[in-house]
This record gives structure tokens, C-alpha cells and sequence, in this order.
């Protein structure tokens, strides 16, 4: 008979040498289970999920919205574009807005100028305002709507620069960027969201204040502030009619949601038929563009502006 080398305790039907050698009590008090840890094993590593991780999960439309930005700037430098001062004909081969080809040919740039920026300091503030405002509106719009918005902002912002001033050199997200603020301000004002009123409040003063002040500064001379009030007036009225039915249910939203972005596109499209046709018309004498790196001094500030140089002379 062998003996229990735990207790002691006899253990019949067991010979020396058996694979076992604890007895029932001693053994069932010996189980262990491979999620839970003992006082004789090492408590398992627990490794923290990284910040990109948490910030996929929470953010992902900005994250993929700065990681495009970035991109695009990341690509520009590994070609020889100048990370600080890009010249004009580097900004105008990467899909710089401007009207000759903008209202010509090349209509693409309207939105890719959105995605294009003159300088590592100009993309760096205009992600910090896209980071921040892209939290709330994650919170506030499903996925599709805020990058749906974000981008016909953009190019709501695009047209009022080609309107204001077509012979000027525009590149920056900040169109978007203040049509995402116009939209959240009239989501959260004219929507009827389950949040207390106090906290619409000051969000709703923070959205102004941004706003105003940037407004302010896009008075500088070399920020296209024109874009700025294109891409908010834009913004602002997506949201107000997205508001109308903010909340309500999956299927009445996302049918209304499509309605509105639809009609903002074709509105959009109209508008942008009629600058190519105005410019088409005029009898103005033909502009060229003056080629010279040593013409363009570019504006920084510490908003998010949208950078624009007149580098065009009518002879």
C-alpha cells in the first residue's frame, strides 16, 4: 500500500511508484485553474492597452483623419518637399487649391488641398484642433456622418476661397476642421440630445469661443479666413438639418441622414458648376503664375489656419 505524501493517510489500490500519490481530500485541495493565480505561481503579466489602442477604440475617424494628414506630409518630405517652407510649385504638384486648375481641369484639388499642408507648424496646430473637436464628435455623430461632414466642409471651404479669391495658392484641414465646429455647435443646440443643458452650455460657449478666435486671428494677412467662414457656414448648416432628427432611431436617421448628406452634395456640386462657368466667362486678362520659391512668406500662428499666399499677378 502507499501512503499519502501529503497527510500520510493510506491509499489503497495504489502501489509504490503510481503517477498519484496524494489521496482524495489532499488532492481535490490542490486543483488549480489556469485563470486564477496561487500563492506558489507568479501572478500574471497584465500589460496596458497602448494609447493609439484606447484611442482607435474611443476616436477611430480622427485618428485615421490625422493619420491621412499626416501621411500626406510624411510623403511630401521623403520627396524633397521642404518640411518648413514648401515653395509654391512643390504645393501646387501635391494638389494646392487654386483656381485655374481648381475651376479647370482639375476640380480633385478642392478636396485634396484639405489634406495638404505648408509646413510641419501649420499641420501640427491644425491636427491639435482636429484631435480635439474630433472627440466630441465622435460622441455626438455616428462614423459616417462626422467624416461625411468633415469632408463636404472642406470643400464647402474650398469654394468660398475659389469664389473670395481663385488667384491664390490655398492648402490646410482647417475648412473642415471649422465645418466640424459649425456642425457640432448646431447638433448640439437645435438637437434634442439626452445630455444635462448645462454641459451643452459651455460646450457650446467652448465651440464659440473657438470659432470667434480664430476668426480673429484668420485676419492676419496669409491665413484664407474666407475658407474658414466657408467651411463653417457649410458645417453648420448640415448640422442644423441633421439636428432635426438627432436622436432618433437607426432606421429614421439613417435614412433622413442620407437625404441631407445627398442634398448637400448636389448643392454643393451646383455651386462649384457655377464658379467653373463664371471663370470660364471672364474677359479679364489670363493670369500666370509667378514661379519664384522667394515670392511666397507664409503665416504661422498658434490657431489652425488655412494658409493661403496670392503668388498670382495679372500682367
Amino acid at each position: 500500500m502507499a501512503n499519502c505524501k501529503n497527510c500520510g493517510r493510506e491509499l489503497p489500490g495504489l502501489s509504490w511508484g503510481a503517477s498519484s500519490s496524494l489521496c482524495a481530500d489532499c488532492h481535490a485541495a490542490t486543483v488549480t485553474y489556469p485563470n486564477i493565480s496561487s500563492a506558489s505561481s507568479p501572478a500574471p503579466t497584465v500589460q496596458s492597452k497602448s494609447n493609439l489602442a484606447v484611442a482607435m477604440r474611443r476616436q477611430p475617424v480622427t485618428v485615421y483623419l490625422v493619420g491621412a494628414n499626416v501621411a500626406v506630409f510624411v510623403l511630401m518630405v521623403l520627396t524633397g518637399v521642404s518640411p518648413l517652407e514648401p515653395n509654391t510649385q512643390q504645393l501646387l504638384r501635391w494638389g494646392a487649391d487654386w483656381g485655374p486648375l481648381s475651376l479647370g481641369t482639375q476640380p480633385w484639388r478642392m478636396l485634396a488641398a484639405n489634406y495638404l499642408h505648408i509646413g510641419i507648424i501649420h499641420l501640427f496646430f491644425n491636427m491639435w484642433c482636429l484631435w480635439n473637436l474630433g472627440a466630441l464628435a465622435e460622441r455626438v455623430f455616428d462614423g459616417w456622418t462626422y467624416f461625411l461632414v468633415y469632408t463636404l466642409s472642406g470643400f464647402g471651404g474650398s469654394l468660398a476661397s475659389l469664389w473670395w479669391h481663385p488667384a491664390v495658392i490655398g492648402a490646410g484641414a482647417s475648412g473642415a476642421i471649422f465645418g466640424l465646429a459649425g456642425a457640432l455647435l448646431a447638433a448640439l443646440y437645435l438637437g434634442k440630445l439626452p445630455v444635462p443643458k448645462e454641459a451643452i452650455r459651455k460646450t457650446t460657449k467652448s465651440l464659440l469661443l473657438f470659432a470667434g478666435y480664430n476668426l480673429f486671428f484668420g485676419l492676419s494677412a496669409g491665413i484664407d479666413n474666407s475658407a474658414h467662414l466657408g467651411g463653417l457656414v457649410t458645417g453648420f448648416a448640415i448640422g442644423a438639418l441633421l439636428a432635426q432628427r438627432l436622436p432618433s432611431s437607426e432606421e429614421v436617421w439613417k435614412s433622413w441622414r442620407k437625404n441631407v448628406l445627398i442634398g448637400a452634395v448636389l448643392l454643393l456640386l451646383a455651386l462649384a458648376g457655377y464658379l467653373r462657368s463664371r471663370a470660364h466667362k471672364q474677359t479679364s486678362s489670363a493670369v500666370y503664375f509667378e514661379g519664384s520659391s522667394s515670392s511666397v512668406s507664409f503665416t504661422r500662428s498658434t490657431v489652425c489656419p488655412r494658409i493661403a499666399k496670392v503668388c498670382l499677378d495679372a500682367p
